[in-house]
């Protein structure tokens, strides 16, 4: 799954690929689930064989990012039937997709409680 980045701060994908390395160094051997970066705020926890990260300005709230994470790996968990990894997700990108925009919409956090997703994936 890649980023999706929803303002200017990593214009180019050079400057995204550098910002996902410099995250993905600070965290892969890391045992908190929060931390900063750049002046961004990022929660992230991995599963198996997958690192999954939020990703905040400095203001934001770590609780609400933090649940922003819940949600996703809850509703992936379920779609996935328990399954987060990599080739699951892989072979259930449409799904994962729908997760992703159902919890968040260009930046802007729709939904936090899982249950609420999955049930709105079970009506499409």
């Amino acid at each position: 799954l890649s980023p999706q980045y929803y303002d200017g701060t990593f214009p180019t994908a050079k400057e995204q690929v550098t910002f996902e390395r410099n995250i993905f160094r600070k965290t892969h051997q890391a045992g908190g689930e929060i931390t900063s970066l750049e002046g961004l705020t990022i929660v992230y926890r991995s599963s198996v064989d997958l690192f999954f990260y939020v990703v905040g300005g400095c203001q934001e709230n770590e609780l609400m990012l933090f649940a922003v994470l819940t949600c996703l790996l809850d509703a992936l968990g379920h779609l996935l039937r328990k399954e987060v990894e990599k080739r699951c997700l892989l072979d259930n990108m449409e799904g994962t997709f729908l997760v992703v925009d159902e919890i968040v919409d260009k930046g802007v956090i729709l939904e936090s409680d899982p249950q609420q997703v999955i049930q709105r994936l079970s009506l499409r």
